[in-house]
């Protein structure tokens, strides 16, 4: 692994700790727009951030212990034609798996990136369950 390619997951950590995690879509909730469209984890967003949509930087937060992220959704809406880039948040492998479903539909496409482990070996990379809660 290139230095450049850790410095990416060491900003991304930075960003989700110097802002205020917002939780507007609980898991189990709706989407506003689109009723039949149910979020299968927490989602939200990072306060005091923005994307091309004008809106925060969205992240999917999982239920592993701690706040670190585990990984990147690059994903495609085809209604509003944009791409966006998501942080995915103490997210487990099958938290992983839960969100590549909800990013690949008949309306969007997702391709997730899993955080790799660190060459040092001070973490494990993406956790296999569940061990706690980010909040």
């Amino acid at each position: 692994m290139r230095p450049v390619d850790l410095g990416f997951w060491d900003a991304i950590d930075r960003l989700v700790a110097e802002c205020r995690l917002m939780i507007d879509r609980p898991a189990g909730s709706r989407h506003p727009r689109f009723p039949e469209v149910v979020f299968p984890i927490d989602y939200g967003y990072l306060e005091g951030t923005t994307t091309s949509d004008g809106e925060g930087i969205d992240v999917w937060i999982g239920s592993a212990p701690g706040r670190r992220v585990t990984g990147v959704a690059c994903t495609m809406d085809f209604l509003k034609r944009d791409l966006e880039l998501k942080i995915l948040l103490a997210c487990t492998r099958e938290e992983m798996a839960r969100i590549r479903e909800f990013h690949n539909t008949e309306f969007q496409r997702g391709w997730l990136i899993e955080r790799p482990p660190h060459p040092t070996g001070e973490d494990r990379g993406v956790p296999e369950q569940a061990g706690g809660s980010v909040r």
